[in-house]
C-alpha cells in the first residue's frame, strides 16, 4: 500500500472532476527501456524453424532490417531514439495521464484509479509507439514495401499511417472475422494507402493451404502473420512488421511506462497495481516494464495481465517453445501459448486474439513477477459502458479488458477498506467497434470459455525442441 498522500487538485465551481497529468513535449522520453538489461534470468534464444536451433542474424534479414534485429538481441539498457521518430511521436506524445475521479465516486472505492490515454494517437491506439520507428529503420535499411497482419484492426491501421510517413507502401492481412465485424477499421487502413486483404486468402500458399481445409474459416492471427511473413520472405523489396509479442516492439511501448512514471511523480503518487489488457504483450508490456524494473530492485508493485477468457494464452495455456504463426514460417519462441493451430471462436468480439505472448511477458510471468486474469465478454463490456458513462470516453473492447480488472481491484479494495493507487493503460478508442457495443446492449454478446479439449488438441502439435 503507497504511504503517499490523496493528490488533490483544485475543484471547479466547488465539484471534485476528473484530472489531467500532462508533461511538456521536451518531457518525452528521448530513449526506450529495455528491461533485457535488467531481468534477473536469460530469455531463451529464438530458434529457427529450419534448423531448431537458435535462429541467426541471416535469417531474421529475411524479413526484418538490421537496425530492428539488433534491437531484438540487445541488452543495452537504453536505447536512443532517433530523432526523425521523435518528431514523429510529438505529434501526439505525450499522452495524458488521467485520475479517473468520477468512475471512483460510481465505485465508491477508496482506490486511486489512474489511466494512461493512448487513444489521442493518430491510429486511436498504442500502436503507432512501434509502428512508426519499424517504418523508419525499414526506410533507412533501403526498404520500400511492408506487410502485416492484423486483428482488430489497430495494429493495421497504425502501420499504415507509418508507412505513409515514410513513402512506403503496404499490404495488411486482417483476420477474416475482424474484416467482416470492422468495416471502418479497413476503411482508416485504406485511408493511409494501405492495402487490406481478409486472412486467409488465396494470395499465398499458406492462406490457399488453410482454405483448402476449412473454406469457411474465420482466420486468427496465426494465419494472417502466416501469409503476411510468406509474402516478406519472398521479395527483395518488402519486408515484415509485427505489433505485438517481439522484443523490439516491447522495447518501443516502453514510452508508455516511462512517461507514466513522470507523471504520477508529479502528483506525488505511485502504483500499488499496474493492469494492462494483454493479447500479444505490447500494450501490457510497454506501460508495466518500466514498474517491472522497480520491482525487480525491491520496490512493492503488482503488474497484472488481463485477457480474454476466450483466448486465455496466459492462465490456461503452457510454457514451452512454440512457433509464432500457423503455417510454421516463424522462429519458435519460448513463451506461454495455446498451440499454433489454436483459432479463437467468431463469437470474441474484441482483439487480443493471438494463441502466444510476449517472450519477455512469458518469462516475467513464469518467474512470478507479474500475474495474469482472463476476463468474460459481458463483464469486459459492463466495465467499459460503466466507464463511459463517467469518463466520457467509449473504451476499445480490448482496453475494457484492463478495465473490468480495474473494476474487480476496486471493488476487492473497498471491501477490504484499503487504499491504493491502480495505473491502467487506456490503449484505445472504441468509436469503431459499435457493432460489438450493439450486441452487447442488445443482449447478443456471448460469453465463451474456450473448452479445455480444444486447447489440449491445439497443444499436442507442439514442436519438439531440444536446447
Amino acid at each position: 500500500m503507497t504511504t503517499a498522500q490523496d493528490p488533490r487538485r483544485k475543484p471547479f465551481n466547488g465539484r471534485e472532476v476528473s484530472e489531467r497529468i500532462t508533461l511538456e513535449p521536451r518531457e518525452m522520453p528521448t530513449s526506450w527501456y529495455n528491461i533485457q538489461a535488467d531481468l534477473p534470468f536469460d530469455l531463451a534464444p529464438p530458434l529457427s524453424p529450419a534448423t531448431g536451433k537458435p535462429v541467426t542474424f541471416e535469417e531474421m534479414a529475411a524479413i526484418f532490417p538490421p537496425p530492428l534485429i539488433e534491437q531484438e538481441m540487445s541488452r543495452e539498457r537504453y536505447v536512443p531514439i532517433p530523432e526523425r521518430v521523435l518528431d514523429i511521436l510529438s505529434l501526439w506524445r505525450p499522452t495524458p495521464l488521467i485520475r479517473a475521479r468520477n468512475l471512483e465516486k460510481a465505485l465508491g472505492t477508496p482506490a486511486r484509479i489512474y489511466y494512461k490515454f493512448e487513444g489521442v494517437s493518430p491510429a486511436g491506439s498504442h500502436k503507432p509507439n512501434t509502428a512508426v520507428p519499424q517504418a523508419y529503420f525499414n526506410k533507412i535499411s533501403g526498404i520500400s514495401r511492408m506487410t502485416t497482419e492484423t486483428g482488430a484492426g489497430q495494429w493495421g491501421s497504425s502501420l499504415a499511417f507509418a508507412c505513409k510517413q515514410f513513402d512506403m507502401t503496404c499490404r495488411v492481412y486482417m483476420v477474416k472475422v475482424s474484416f467482416t465485424q470492422k468495416p471502418y477499421r479497413r476503411t482508416f487502413i485504406r485511408l493511409f494507402g494501405a492495402e487490406v486483404v481478409a486472412s486467409p486468402s488465396t494470395l499465398t500458399q499458406s492462406g490457399r493451404d488453410i482454405l483448402s481445409r476449412n473454406p469457411d474459416s474465420p482466420g486468427s492471427l496465426g494465419i494472417a502473420i502466416s501469409e503476411a511473413v510468406e509474402e516478406a520472405a519472398s521479395r527483395s523489396d518488402t519486408n515484415y512488421g509485427l505489433g505485438s509479442v517481439l522484443n523490439h516492439v516491447i522495447l518501443h511501448q516502453s514510452v508508455i511506462g516511462l512517461e507514466a512514471k513522470k507523471q504520477m511523480e508529479k502528483v506525488g503518487d505511485y502504483p500499488d497495481y499496474v493492469i494492462g489488457c494483454h493479447g500479444g504483450g505490447s500494450n501490457f508490456g510497454g506501460l508495466a516494464v518500466p514498474f517491472v524494473k522497480d520491482r525487480i530492485e525491491g520496490k512493492k508493485v503488482e503488474a497484472i495481465a488481463a485477457e480474454p477468457a476466450s483466448c486465455p494464452t496466459l492462465t490456461r495455456g503452457r510454457y514451452a517453445f512454440d512457433y509464432g504463426d500457423t503455417a510454421r514460417l516463424t522462429p519458435i519462441m519460448q513463451m506461454y501459448t495455446l498451440g499454433h493451430d489454436f483459432v479463437p471462436p467468431a463469437v470474441h468480439a474484441g482483439g487480443l486474439r493471438y494463441h502466444g505472448a510476449a517472450p519477455i511477458v512469458s518469462a516475467l510471468l513464469h518467474h512470478g513477477l507479474i500475474g495474469a486474469e482472463a476476463v468474460l465478454q459481458s463483464a469486459i463490456f459492463e466495465a467499459a459502458v460503466l466507464f463511459a458513462h463517467t469518463e466520457a470516453i467509449i473504451p476499445a473492447p480490448e482496453s475494457a479488458h484492463a478495465i473490468a480488472a480495474v473494476v474487480k481491484k476496486a471493488r476487492e479494495l473497498k471491501e477490504e477498506g484499503r487504499s491504493a493507487a491502480i495505473l491502467f493503460s487506456l490503449s484505445g478508442h472504441g468509436h469503431f467497434d459499435m457493432a460489438a457495443y450493439e450486441a452487447y446492449l442488445n443482449g447478443t454478446l456471448e460469453d465463451y470459455t474456450y473448452p479445455e479439449a480444444a486447447i489440449a488438441e491445439s497443444l499436442g502439435n507442439l514442436p519438439a525442441v531440444s536446447l
